[in-house]
Formats: structure tokens, sequence, C-alpha cells
């Protein structure tokens, strides 16, 4: 998120981005050739780093101040920070009395950093539209008939998944496990629909690895006990996901074919985004007890483009009997 130096033209002989997700920084760059990207489920990006086939010199990652035991905290960005933090040669911590105090993977004593550098600074925030599509709400609702009381919800950022959990209001007893979370489960959380109660991993608990919102989002979370920030490779674990009950993953896409394949990645050639842990999901609430894997996109983009296609030769997920396209 946010402005990344490197990925500037007038930088392309000073740096080489080679990246395991693309995201609108450097997706210009990734486009025009002045980077690289390799396609790898984020789960198992920690495995690059601990078994030395992405061996780290340098990690940079931004953390809030230490507390009275010397710990600071990877706050909302634990999933593959963890490991890299892990495996690095050095350390470089920027230290940001606005970065919340996340509890779970994600403390880290400043024994291990090499260097600390203070800088205060906003978190990047990125809030979704306030109001809704008519036909965005209408997938909202459908899903949220869908989801029985009791579930377990995974979800990502959008409009459409915070149009579920904006018809959820009447449900009771639903968990979370989820690999990133935004503003949309926070009155969930307060009206007591979001209690985790009835998970079997981490019960009482939402658990991610990241989370992007507002600085209401960040002040909510900061030093508070019910959520745990997990490392990713745990977190986005098939195994993991499948044990709690009635997993109900909500995830959208790119385009979408007659035979069932989905895209979520790119636009023909275009690299838009990456592999991510919507197939992770995907598998995982399909393996779970009453699981519901379910893909959800409007019919047309917002720019009256269609995104169903006769056949996709850059699809990514198939979707199998007992699997959800929600249009």
């Amino acid at each position: 998120m946010g402005d990344f130096a490197p990925a500037r033209p007038e930088f392309r002989n000073n740096f080489n981005i080679n990246s395991l997700f693309v995201s609108a920084p450097i997706r210009e760059a990734i486009h025009d050739g002045r980077g690289d990207y390799v396609p790898v489920f984020l789960s198992e990006i920690p495995e690059l780093f601990k078994n030395n086939i992405l061996p780290i010199d340098v990690a940079l990652v931004h953390v809030s101040v230490p507390d009275e035991h010397g710990y600071c905290s990877l706050g909302t960005s634990v999933d593959i920070a963890r490991s890299a933090v892990n495996t690095a040669k050095k350390i470089i911590a920027q230290v940001n009395p606005r970065m919340p105090r996340t509890h779970g993977d994600g403390m880290v004593h400043v024994s291990r950093f090499t260097a600390m550098v203070m800088h205060e600074a906003p978190l990047h925030e990125s809030v979704m539209a306030e109001v809704l599509s008519p036909q965005e709400q209408a997938i909202g609702n459908h899903i949220a008939g869908l989801i029985e009381d009791k579930s377990t919800l995974q979800m990502g950022i959008g409009s459409i998944p915070d149009a579920v959990l904006h018809a959820l209001t009447n449900h009771k007893n639903l968990g979370v496990h989820t690999e990133m979370f935004s503003d949309g489960i926070i009155p969930l959380i307060e009206n007591g629909t979001i209690n985790n109660e009835y998970k079997r991993k981490h019960p009482g608990k939402t658990v991610t690895g990241f989370c992007i919102g507002s600085e209401k989002l960040y002040r909510y979370i900061d030093d508070n006990p019910s959520f745990a920030f997990l490392d990713i490779d745990y977190v986005n674990e098939t195994k993991v996901i499948r044990e709690n009950p009635s997993v109900v993953a909500i995830n959208s896409c790119i385009e979408i074919d007659l035979t069932g394949q989905v895209c979520s990645d790119s636009i023909g050639t275009y690299q838009f985004s990456g592999v991510g842990g919507q197939m992770d999901f995907m598998r995982g609430a399909a393996l779970s007890k009453g699981g519901k894997p379910i893909i959800a996109l409007t019919s047309r983009t917002g720019k009256g483009i269609p995104r169903i296609h006769p056949s996709s030769n850059k699809a990514r997920v198939w979707l199998r009997p007992g699997h959800m396209c929600i249009l």
C-alpha cells in the first residue's frame, strides 16, 4: 500500500524488484518489465525464507514502540513478517508510536534488531465506500442467507465482503478465521454477532494474519486480546482451517468462465494481483464439516465490462461440486 520509491522508473537501475504479490505500488513496474513476479501461495512464503530458497539479508519491518520488557509488536501485519524476522541476517525496524500493539505471534525483542529508527507517521488507510450498489447489496443479502449461526467466516477486503458483513446483524455466534479483515467486522463484534465461541481453533479470538482499514480499526485492535495476529503459514494452512466448524469462505474474482474456472489474479496478460490465500481457504472451507466456499462477483465491472466469459486460459481455481458462485 502507498508509494514505493524503488518501483519508480527513475530507479530502475538501482533496484531489482522480485515480488511475491502484485499490488498497486508495483503493478506498472511489473507490467513494464522493470520487475519480476513469482506466483506463490501466501502460506508458502515463510517456507521460502526458512529453507533458504529466498534468503533474506536485511528485513525492514514496521513495529510499535517497545513495552517495559523491551518487546515491540509487528502490529497490523504479522503474516510473512514473522518469518522474515526469524530468518533475516539483519533487521532494521521503523518504530512508530501509531502502530497498534497486537497480540499473537508479532512480538519481537529489541535485542533482535540491528538498528531501530524512530519515525511517527500515520498508517496507510483503506476504507471501502459507505454506499454499496444495489447489485452488491443483493449479493451480500444472498450470501448472508447461506450463512448459518455458529459458522466461521473468512472474507477479504472489498465491497462484496462488506456487503455480506452489513447483512449479518441478525446472525448469532459467528467466528472469524481469516487471512485479513477490515472495518466491517467491528460492528458485528460490538453487537455480539461475532464472538468466536464455537470455533475449535482459538475459541474466543478473531484469528488473522494482517488487517487493512481505517484509523478507527487500528485503534480498535490496539492491545485488544480478542484478536490473534498469527504467522500466515498457520493461518492459511488448510488443515487448520478445516478444523473449524462450518467455514464459509467468501471471495471474489476478476472473471469466471462457463466451465467454472475462476481467474482472480490477472486481466488477460496484465498481472493485477497474485495467488494470495484464496485457494487455501476455498479448499479449507470445502473440507470443513458444513463448510461453504463461495466466489461472489457482479456480472459486469463498474465500467460495464463483462466478467463472465465462454472460456479462460488464465484460470487459477476450478469450482468443484459443492462450491458456490454467486452473481
